[in-house]
């Protein structure tokens, strides 16, 4: 077994202000793990680090963290989403997955059924899909925009779209001014490995209710969604809320950047647990003695 590759997230990362062309951002990269086993030791080990991380970020109480998830169907958002965070305490950690929205969420504004699920301070948020899928499904389909019921003034051109990416980047400039740390990941699978992965749904049963005919149809649209995540992308990474890039046709390799990147945005906060003061260590010495009587 040879020394695994060192994952450097910086590769991966959108520059604040630059344009992204997704062609030239690979799937697939040179895999950091040489084997099955590395894999797994390697993910561990990140795993641990930030179940050790997330005690700190409950204990310091400082800081919140939220983890965005966005991607074509079948870039394995869920599985990243399982494996790297199973080492984490399920009190301190929230999941929470953005489908069509609501009647009832129609009526406001498209961040507020996201706003109201953000992550308290010592505790991590995870969205799977997010207030993004507006600048990206909502553009894909003109038909979403127009239910939203949005003044005529606002869908005429792409003045929608700039308003929505300003709106965005406000809101995350607001969280992160107010201890959010906001960590986004778009899976970037190929077009062919997403055919792969949708055979493999049809021919092994257990996979089967993963695939719907819907599926299928949004590959018609492949081109432009790819045109929406670049746009997106270039507009709403900043250097405070960060978009990472990253290959993922291999699975394995994808969570292994994933969970580095998390690992090393946790370790940049500098969190310790709150010192004990000598009144504190006094009051707990007292304790002590009668609990050993």
């Amino acid at each position: 077994m040879g020394h695994p590759k060192k994952i450097k997230p910086e590769d991966y990362r959108v520059r604040e202000g630059h344009k992204v062309d997704l062609d030239r951002w690979p799937t697939t990269v040179d895999p950091a793990y040489d084997s099955e086993d590395q894999y797994k030791k390697m993910l561990d080990d990140h795993v641990s680090q930030l179940s050790d991380q997330q005690q700190r970020l409950y204990a310091s109480n400082r800081h919140a963290v939220l983890l965005i998830f966005q991607a074509m169907d079948a870039a394995g958002k869920d599985g990243a989403i399982r494996h790297v965070m199973s080492g984490v305490n399920p009190q301190g950690c929230q999941v929470f997955s953005f489908k069509h929205p609501s009647a009832s969420e129609l009526q406001h504004d498209f961040l507020w059924r996201c706003t109201r699920d953000l992550p308290e301070r010592g505790r991590i948020g995870i969205f799977n899909r997010s207030y993004y899928e507006e600048v990206l499904i909502a553009r894909v389909h003109p038909e979403i925009l127009r239910s939203e019921g949005l003044p005529d003034a606002l869908e005429s051109g792409k003045s929608v779209w700039k308003h929505r990416y300003r709106s965005i980047r406000n809101l995350e400039q607001h969280l992160h001014a107010n201890g959010t740390r906001i960590i986004k990941f778009f899976l970037h699978l190929s077009c062919e490995e997403q055919r792969q992965r949708f055979l493999a749904r049809i021919d092994e049963p257990e996979k089967n209710w993963k695939f719907s005919v819907a599926d299928i149809t949004e590959r018609t649209f492949w081109s432009q969604y790819m045109t929406a995540y670049a746009e997106c992308l270039a507009a709403t990474s900043t250097d405070d809320a960060p978009w990472y890039v990253v290959p993922a046709d291999d699975k394995e390799n994808a969570r292994l950047i994933v969970s580095r990147i998390i690992v090393d945005t946790f370790g940049a906060l500098k969190m310790n647990y709150p010192r004990t003061s000598a009144k504190r260590r006094q009051e707990l010495q007292s304790i002590r003695k009668q609990l050993a009587k």
